[in-house]
């Protein structure tokens, strides 16, 4: 199975972040410039968090309250599973479907170097699987 390297290197290398202090509004609209649903809260060149749309629908929409005054260290996710480049696949989505989270921070180090989310495992798997019945089917005819 592959790793997390291998789905990494389509991925254009760039991470985008936000700090504990900016406005979840800011947040936000990064998000959505970026089309993704969540982004690793780095202050002083480490992670401190995770801010997704969960979070968002939870703890600020929920609970009535603003995304212009509220920072993004209120209401992120401070206590933050990752994962390296060499691990697999399979083990990145037994881990996010037991924990119950969609994106899972990549990390060498103490530098986070990517997230990927559980779109981008599903893709992964069914694109080995792919690999492996066009592998079967030219044996078969062959």
């Amino acid at each position: 199975m592959s790793t997390i390297s291998s789905i990494m290197k389509g991925a254009g290398g760039e991470v985008w972040s936000v700090r504990s202090d900016q406005s979840v509004l800011d947040a936000l609209r990064l998000m959505a410039e970026k089309g993704i649903g969540a982004v690793p809260v780095i202050d002083g060149g480490k992670l401190s968090g995770i801010f997704s749309e969960r979070d968002y629908a939870r703890k600020v929409i929920l609970q009535d309250r603003s995304s212009r005054g509220t920072p993004v260290r209120e209401i992120m996710s401070r206590e933050v599973t990752t994962t390296t480049p060499a691990s697999s696949v399979a083990e990145c989505m037994a881990l996010m479907t037991e924990k119950h989270f969609r994106h899972l921070p990549v990390m060498e180090g103490e530098k986070v170097v990517g997230i990927i989310s559980i779109g981008d495992l599903v893709k992964a798997v069914i694109a080995e699987q792919q690999y492996t019945i066009s592998q079967l089917e030219n044996y078969i005819a062959g």
